[in-house]
């Protein structure tokens, strides 16, 4: 029913991915700051005082919970956006969820993740994002 996309991109990508998860309808995220690194371990730097390594990278974490047959849509839209062609682009995780309540209203599963304009209620109305493929949803 509900999954959560963790994404973890490079600082300077975050700008494309928050504007191109708007054009198809994401409108509720958090944004962290982490460092880390992965495959590469880090880089190597060049300075008057010889080469260091940094092992640590400065990264951005997204997290969006989105209901089932949003998350491919959404991962290819993360993917576009944040794809410079080079190492440290970032991973996406996928994790299952088990519930979401909205504290505000007690709303509960996909109700509390509803949004007036978000990817959902465009679905539902027959509003596609602009340059959205529209995908045939069964179950």
């Amino acid at each position: 029913m509900t999954k959560k996309i963790e994404a973890i991109i490079r600082e300077e990508r975050l700008h494309d991915v928050k504007d191109a998860l708007r054009r198809i309808g994401i409108v509720g995220m958090n944004v962290v700051e982490v460092r880390g690194h992965g495959r590469q371990g880090g880089i190597t730097l060049a300075g008057r005082t010889g080469t260091y390594q940094i092992d640590l990278l400065p990264r951005v974490q997204i997290n969006i919970v989105l209901s089932d047959h949003n998350v491919e849509k959404t991962i290819k839209t993360i993917q576009d956006a944040a794809h410079t062609g080079g190492l440290g682009d970032g991973m996406i995780f996928v994790y299952p969820v088990e519930d979401v309540i909205r504290i505000s209203t007690g709303e509960r599963g996909h109700a509390a993740l509803m949004y007036e304009g978000d990817i959902d209620t465009r679905r539902s109305n027959g509003v596609e994002a602009p340059n959205a493929k529209r995908e045939v949803v069964g179950k």
